[in-house]
């Protein structure tokens, strides 16, 4: 626990978590306005005409629980690549300022340290989620009561996306940490975990998008086999929608990801020479 106060106390004694959270909330608050917009749009049920497969991913999307689910975990996307460069920051910090050497001097136990950023990560991660599931909890039941829907917080879905969201940003830091291991160059870690994110949820949705045209929906469930858009998956409402994988697979393979980070983290930190 020392060790872990003491990182806490390090992350606490900068400007950048904060730095971080005033990001962090400018883009919840951009999030919740497109959420907003989507939520009215499929609230109304006026699709148009759509293709029968069409039909039913939009019926099911638009399920009061699916409604519910999107606006209660608002910010995530942005939140998950808020927190892998937390974790980033808390390993490559010791490198850009030089302070490593004497971290493991003071520590000279590298696992009991690296354990110690792991839990100060998580700990971080964690407070970035409650922070933005309060402000959810309080914004989203007035946008769901004014298209109709109602609140939806006495079903379970609801409160299980929630939990998987906080899961997700846990898991999501510990990547941070053991990418930041594997790249102590500060800014080459945090544009790695940038394209690393970001072109897995882009890039890799619009292949398989692509692909899935041309050789039939069962590719889309390899999108399990993308970090980004797994932990999508996790917090999604009580009703499956056709073509996607289940919740529960999202966040298996998420938290594979995470313990391989974890454990390759140590493995690396244990033989590296920090000299």
């Amino acid at each position: 626990m020392t060790l872990v106060r003491s990182e806490l106390l390090k992350i606490r004694t900068t400007s950048t978590w904060w730095i971080f959270g005033l990001i962090s909330l400018a883009l919840w608050a951009l999030t919740l306005f497109f959420n907003w917009l989507q939520t009215e749009a499929l609230a109304g049920g006026d699709f148009g005409e759509v293709p029968a497969e069409q039909s039913d991913q939009l019926q099911a999307v638009s399920a009061a629980d699916n409604l519910a689910a999107n606006l209660y975990t608002n910010g995530q996307f942005f939140g998950l690549l808020i927190v892998l460069l937390l974790g980033i920051v808390v390993v490559t910090s010791e490198f850009f300022h030089q302070t490593v050497t004497t971290t493991f001097l003071t520590a000279p136990h590298r696992t009991a340290v690296m354990l110690a950023k792991l839990a100060a990560a998580g700990v971080l991660a964690l407070l970035f989620w409650l922070v933005t599931t309060v402000l959810n909890l309080i914004v989203a039941p007035l946008i769901l009561n004014s298209v109709g829907v109602g609140s939806q917080l006495g079903s379970g879905a609801i409160w299980r996306a929630i939990a998987l969201n906080g899961l997700a940003y846990l898991l999501w830091s510990v990547l941070g940490v053991g990418l930041g291991v594997l790249i102590r160059s500060q800014i080459g870690a945090t544009v790695t975990g940038i394209l690393f994110y970001l072109g897995g949820a882009i890039g890799a949705a619009i292949v398989l998008s692509l692909l899935a045209s041309r050789y039939g929906d069962w590719i889309n469930k390899l999108q399990l086999l993308v970090p980004s858009l797994a932990s999508g998956l996790m917090v999604g409402g009580d009703t499956d929608i056709p073509g996607n994988p289940p919740q529960w697979a999202g966040a298996l393979v998420l938290i594979g990801y995470a313990v391989v980070a974890g454990a390759i983290g140590v493995a690396t930190i244990r033989k590296r020479d920090i000299s």
